[in-house]
């Protein structure tokens, strides 16, 4: 059993399909509404309710990452319809900048840092006492989407390589927190991939072709959500117990 975050499209909406597939009960969680801080549109309810259509075994919630409360109902979705969460995975994310960081403004930098970050920390809170919850010997997950970002400065996006770094930082610190117990947490950095937050971003740098923002990646080529989704569901697998306070690249080789 799983929790999902950004769950509606993209990398998220991937992740979901990809666990279902191999079997997962999946709480498939996302705000589906726009952001006046955010200049694009985000997902759509519609988009989630034809998610959620697909499978049998997975349930739908609208909620913002940002709201603790909303965090913690899913979860108690997930463990009272499901009888308890074996993973939980953070893809939630908003880009923002196109400019100096020292000009970026003050809401800017609030919003990355709030729907990036503490969302994902709203997840841990409300996610890891449940992921402990399953008796011993325990093979839960935390899976946190962190980005190329994290390891790689790139123009104009100070603050969101600012959020992401602190992403993996609060991995890896909740990692060794969860030292002994079966739990492990893992963050997963894809590179450009073709979704609503890469077109973003290319209208960032005023380019019309997202193509153009792969041209660092060794293989070529924007990543399918599909190829990132894959690193993720094998993080959450019992067959991953040796990964845990480190990061999967799913970047295409840009960090190398």
């Amino acid at each position: 059993m799983a929790v999902v975050t950004g769950a509606a499209r993209g990398i998220g909406a991937a992740v979901v399909r990809r666990l279902a597939g191999e079997g997962w009960a999946v709480v498939a969680v996302d705000a589906c509404t726009d952001d006046p801080g955010v200049p694009y549109a985000l997902a759509a309810p519609e988009q989630l309710t034809a998610l959620g259509a697909e499978f049998t075994d997975v349930r739908t919630v609208r909620a913002d990452v940002r709201d603790a409360d909303a965090v913690r109902h899913a979860v108690e979705l997930a463990e009272r319809e499901f009888g308890g969460l074996d993973a939980a995975v953070g893809a939630a994310a908003v880009i923002l900048g196109g400019g100096p960081v020292w000009e970026q403004p003050e809401a800017e930098w609030r919003t990355l840092f709030d729907v990036d970050v503490t969302g994902v920390l709203n997840l841990a809170r409300a996610a890891v006492p449940a992921l402990l919850r399953r008796p011993a010997p325990r093979h839960g997950r935390f899976v946190a989407l962190a980005s190329a970002a994290a390891h790689r400065g790139l123009w104009g996006l100070g603050g969101y390589c600012a959020a992401k770094h602190a992403v993996l930082g609060l991995v890896r610190g909740l990692a060794c927190d969860l030292r002994d117990t079966g739990v492990n947490a893992v963050a997963v950095s894809p590179g450009s991939t073709d979704t609503a937050m890469l077109r973003a971003t290319a209208a960032l740098y005023g380019l019309d072709d997202t193509a153009e923002l792969a041209a660092s990646q060794l293989v070529g080529r924007v990543l399918a959500p599909e190829e990132v989704a894959t690193v993720v569901a094998w993080a959450c697998a019992r067959e991953a117990g040796a990964v845990t306070g480190s990061v999967l690249h799913a970047d295409g080789g840009f960090t190398g």
